[in-house]
């Protein structure tokens, strides 16, 4: 898949302009605050229908006054939220086009000139891996962000398992509210019989998404152990699932567990509070790991789901690296480029005094970015 032009209307600080993109390699280079990373951003949202970085999608449309047309997030209101979009027209594809729209508070995605029902139909069309200053928070950051970065890397490959993770949120919602509701004396009787309803599935899907997960995670060791070696010289690098529920009887433990969840009002176990950790010879290696030993575990984790992606599908995504080089040793530069995936179509951000040329081919695209403005 080839991502041929970009056009964006309203988004962020971009100017409305259709942008040919029909390189292997495209360099955006610019100060920091210009747009090159609303320039990914745009891609990004046309090959997921969201944000690598915004909560709301209200915070891409562009604000007259404000920086880099963010808006803040405290300050969107629905009656404040504006319209935009972005299109990619595609080569090498079944579909020629994806178009996403924002308007009037509402998402709506085109493949093809025609409206499609669910985003995850975007999946096998346009699939896309971003390399950002945000991926260190699968590493030094909360649970939930590394566990949905293994979702991802799943849902990218494994259809069912996306289909599994929604209807077991959609249970688990559903378990939440039950309890909240009971919890906080909204409602009157017992909240047993419902809780009898509700776990049969709760306990059905976490066991499909636990199982997916474990050899998942085995599979991405075998990629990302070797990968950081062959890039840093550490060896033993491997990722570890650590299951929230202990055993196989799932609907027995949720009935031992049942008395804490309603006096907590939430359900305290479960796929949803699942762990994965990073680990050197079976000891968690974030906690040891240097700032620049985990700069670069972020990046290798990326690096590693496209090579996942890759041996299962045998397809090649497209990269999005933003701002990647930036604090690399020369020496560290090199290796982490020639350890990069296959790929169909990589963009790269630069500042103006990297060295970029060193890495230019003859036919890599250089833009300039100011200003919202993408030039040659």
């Amino acid at each position: 898949m080839f991502f041929s032009s970009l056009r964006t209307t309203s988004f962020r600080n971009l100017d409305d302009a259709e942008i040919f993109t029909g390189a292997k390699d495209v360099f955006l280079v610019g100060e920091n605050g210009q747009g090159k990373t609303n320039f990914l951003e745009a891609l990004y949202f046309c090959a997921y229908a969201s944000s690598f970085r915004a909560a709301r999608d209200a915070e891409l449309a562009f604000s007259g006054g404000l920086e880099s047309g963010r808006l803040s997030h405290n300050a969107i209101s629905k009656k404040d939220e504006k319209n935009f979009s972005a299109e990619v027209k595609l080569a090498q594809s079944v579909n020629d086009s994806i178009l996403v729209k924002f308007e009037n508070g509402k998402k709506i995605i085109f493949i093809n000139g025609k409206r499609a029902d669910d985003r995850r139909e975007l999946l096998s069309i346009a699939p896309t891996i971003v390399f950002c200053h945000e991926d260190m928070e699968f590493v030094s950051g909360s649970p939930e962000r590394r566990r949905w970065f293994f979702d991802q890397t799943l849902s990218l490959y494994d259809p069912v398992y996306l289909e599994d993770l929604r209807r077991f949120r959609r249970v688990l919602k559903s378990r939440n509210a039950v309890l909240r509701d009971y919890a906080q004396g909204k409602v009157s009787g017992s909240v047993e019989s419902v809780l009898d309803a509700l776990d049969p599935q709760f306990a059905m899907y976490g066991a499909k998404l636990m199982e997916k997960r474990e050899k998942a995670a085995q599979d991405f060791s075998g990629v990302l152990g070797p990968l950081y070696e062959e890039v840093s010289g550490i060896g033993g690098i491997s990722a570890r699932y650590i299951q929230s529920w202990k055993g196989d009887n799932f609907a027995s433990i949720l009935q031992q567990k049942r008395a804490g969840d309603i006096a907590a009002g939430l359900s305290l176990s479960g796929p949803h509070r699942d762990r994965y950790q990073i680990a050197r010879n079976g000891i968690d290696f974030t906690g040891s790991a240097s700032t620049g030993q985990k700069r670069l575990l972020a990046l290798l984790l990326r690096t590693a789901q496209s090579r996942r992606f890759s041996q299962v599908t045998g397809q090649k995504p497209v990269l999005l690296l933003d701002d990647v080089l930036l604090e690399m040793d020369g020496e560290k530069r090199r290796r982490f480029l020639s350890a990069l995936p296959g790929y169909d179509q990589a963009f790269y951000t630069f500042l103006p005094e990297e060295p970029y040329q060193r890495y230019q081919k003859d036919d890599t695209l250089v833009y300039n970015v100011s200003g919202g403005k993408v030039k040659i």
